[in-house]
């Protein structure tokens, strides 16, 4: 890892609580109370983010919502509403895209922008990233914390620093002074088994990490101890990456109650299959290998997969493959969780099978539901079977 281009202007844009925080907007009785978004205070769930209050009582994004409840029984636990959540992600990327098409997202709520070339058009780096900022509580009525640096690395950590609601700037001749006071846990490559080790040493912040040297910590912890010589002086090199390769697209879900009817199985099934083909769609691609994921009651995972001849984007033909997946296995035992998941994605169009009665018909008729579900909202239209009510509680 060398030195960054001089004078790199890099923005961290992170929500703060960005789950818990749409639903506290959007509902004004959440607003000053815990809230836990995940699923039911009894489900196998685990915690997608919460809201501040419920931080107050220990409660922590990936923690089991059984353990959220106990450390806080009055919280109040919603599943998430990830159709919500996504609405309010394109609207904060086109804020990002109005100062810089170099936008790399990391997830719904997170994104590094390269703002170096757009300084001419709007201003010095701070002014732009404040404006971002501005704009974010006034168009999405939503707080964010914001980290203002020469590289990703010191970006990522300054937007971290004083959250919620935070901005931190870190100039070129702050580096030193910014980082050496950090704990070891702050540098990126510092799990718990690394930082073990590394307090063997007596090594617990930054400042003490810079006395090894580049051979020792190379020694010491393999590629990932040269890439901390470099990250604990504050070089990185790393560009803002505006385009990612999507190399798939899935979901799952897991039940609160072990299941073992296959046709309420298969019922879940079709609405992940719809769930994915919808998404494939909306990012423009066709997947060629259609997997299966299923975990069984004793945490056994299994996962199955097959290739088609064709590339598709069709909810039928995603779920007639996931289908017969499942019955290959031919399962005795109850299972807890069921995934789909599209492979081997491509942006071309696919090929009709030359036993299609209809080219194209398929198409346009998933396409026109499409359009009627983004007018009318998710449930205005959808198959019989899924018309049945889920009462066991899944997530």
């Amino acid at each position: 890892m060398e030195n960054a281009p001089k004078n790199r202007q890099i923005i961290h844009v992170d929500m703060d609580a960005f789950y818990a925080s749409v639903e506290q907007r959007d509902n004004p009785e959440l607003r000053g109370k815990p809230v836990v978004v995940g699923g039911k205070p009894n489900s196998r769930g685990v915690v997608s983010t919460c809201s501040y209050e419920a931080r107050k009582f220990g409660v922590r994004s990936a923690m089991p919502i059984s353990e959220a409840h106990r450390r806080c029984p009055h919280a109040i636990f919603l599943p998430p509403n990830f159709e919500k959540y996504h609405q309010a992600s394109e609207q904060l990327h086109k804020i990002f895209q109005d100062y810089t098409p170099l936008v790399e997202p990391l997830s719904l709520d997170e994104a590094f922008l390269d703002v170096t070339a757009s300084l001419s058009l709007f201003g010095p780096a701070e002014k732009i990233a404040m404006e971002i900022k501005n704009r974010i509580k006034k168009e999405l009525n939503l707080t964010a914390s914001i980290g203002l640096a020469p590289n990703k690395f010191l970006a990522k950590i300054a937007s971290d620093i004083q959250k919620p609601d935070g901005f931190v700037i870190v100039r070129e001749e702050q580096i030193e002074a910014f980082l050496d006071p950090l704990p070891i846990e702050r540098v990126w490559g510092v799990g718990p088994k690394t930082a073990e080790q590394l307090h063997r040493l007596n090594v617990r912040t930054v400042r003490d990490l810079k006395k090894l040297d580049k051979l020792t910590l190379h020694k010491l912890l393999g590629q990932i101890g040269s890439q901390l010589y470099y990250l604990a002086r504050g070089i990185d090199d790393r560009p803002v990456e505006p385009e990612r390769e999507v190399k798939s697209i899935g979901r799952e879900i897991t039940f609160q109650q072990d299941l073992t009817d296959s046709e309420i199985l298969k019922t879940y099934l079709l609405d992940l299959s719809l769930d994915v083909g919808r998404r494939l769609r909306k990012a423009g691609l066709k997947a060629r290998t259609i997997s299966l994921k299923i975990r069984l009651a004793d945490f056994k995972t299994i996962s199955r997969s097959k290739t088609l001849n064709n590339y598709t984007d069709l909810d039928k033909e995603i779920y007639r493959e996931a289908s017969m997946l499942l019955n290959e296995l031919k399962l005795h035992q109850p299972v807890r969780l069921i995934g789909v998941t599209a492979h081997n994605l491509s942006c071309g169009e696919s090929q009709q099978s030359l036993f299609a009665t209809e080219p194209g018909a398929n198409e346009k008729l998933t396409k026109t539901l499409d359009k009627i579900k983004e007018r009318f909202g998710e449930d205005s239209i959808t198959l019989a079977r899924l018309l049945k009510q889920k009462d066991d509680g899944s997530k």
